[in-house]
């Protein structure tokens, strides 16, 4: 046994094993940069800013959401700062009064999701990611997930969500997600590269909820979604670090977790098209004009609602 324990902790074992994580860690971080999946939360602002019928209901909640990230980031500011200044001028020194800045962010953006979420974004999120795939045609795929209409404008040619028909998504922060972010909170105790693998490691780990409406569309089960994530880690990685850090910048956040769900289903939409292409390229066609506003169904003999 003890000599298991020896052979187990050895230097030769544990410099393998370094070099073996540090290998993982570049094939993924090489694999992030070259997925191209970085510019998708980039991508969902010009969508959204593009699409007035998608971006004016949301336009109430992002006023609201905006007021309260002001109240938390000015109290977190005024209440925090200065004492955290104080502890990081005992690792960085003169560095501690530009240090401390993302740290307190970071605590702003948990206490905010958790308001935001609870309280204001609710299902805006995911009736989002489906409306951009309804808009790019992927019409089969959103009704696995609910009922859709036509609206009256154009001739009734404007497409309209329905009510949803599968099980809501969980719109709040999971436990193991904040106790991941509390604890790699101190990396920005470290200037710049403390930073930037605090953002690495947490959008290595968020990457792949923002997808979690489209595994549901697509009925994959916990297996299928683990074979997925795990060939798309570095991507994954990539498009949750872009979106840790637009969700960082000050009040403004809410309206980027919005438009990196419009992001998310964008990157769903080309996957959806390449997988029909055989991985070539897709050419996209004509969008589809679609608006937000719940429909109304009618009750048909079996109890269900039709359009």
């Amino acid at each position: 046994m003890s000599q298991r324990k020896q052979s187990t902790f050895s230097p030769e074992a544990l410099q393998e094993s370094a070099k073996r994580q540090v290998a993982e860690v570049i094939h993924t971080g090489e694999d992030a940069v070259t997925s191209g999946a970085w510019i998708y939360p980039i991508r969902g602002i010009f969508y959204l800013l593009g699409h007035p019928s998608l971006l004016q209901p949301m336009l109430p909640t992002l006023f609201k959401a905006a007021l309260a990230a002001v109240g938390v980031i000015a109290g977190m500011f005024f209440f925090a700062y200065l004492p955290q200044v104080a502890v990081l001028a005992i690792i960085s020194g003169p560095l501690a009064f530009i240090g401390a800045i993302p740290l307190v962010l970071g605590e702003s953006y948990l206490i905010l999701t958790f308001l935001t979420r609870t309280f204001l974004i609710g299902q805006a999120g995911v009736d989002l990611f489906d409306a951009v795939l309804l808009a790019r045609n992927h019409i089969e795929l959103v009704q696995k997930g609910r009922l859709l209409g036509h609206g009256a404008k154009n001739g009734g040619k404007v497409m309209q969500l329905g009510r949803a028909i599968t099980k809501p998504l969980s719109s709040k922060l999971s436990t193991d997600g904040i106790i991941r972010y509390v604890l790699t909170l101190p990396l920005n105790f470290i200037p710049v590269v403390g930073t930037v693998f605090f953002l690495g490691y947490n959008g290595l780990k968020s990457g792949p909820s923002y997808h979690q409406r489209y595994f549901q569309l697509k009925g994959w089960d916990a297996q299928k979604k683990k074979e997925m994530i795990h060939k798309r880690r570095g991507a994954y990685t990539a498009f949750g670090t872009v979106a840790m850090a637009l969700n960082l910048i000050p009040v403004v956040s809410v309206f980027f977790t919005l438009t990196s769900n419009v992001g998310a289903a964008l990157w769903a939409s080309d996957i959806e098209n390449k997988s029909s292409t055989g991985g070539k390229t897709p050419t996209q066609g004509q969008e589809q004009n679609v608006e937000i506003s719940p429909v109304q169904g009618t009750q048909d003999r079996g109890g269900k609602k039709e359009l």
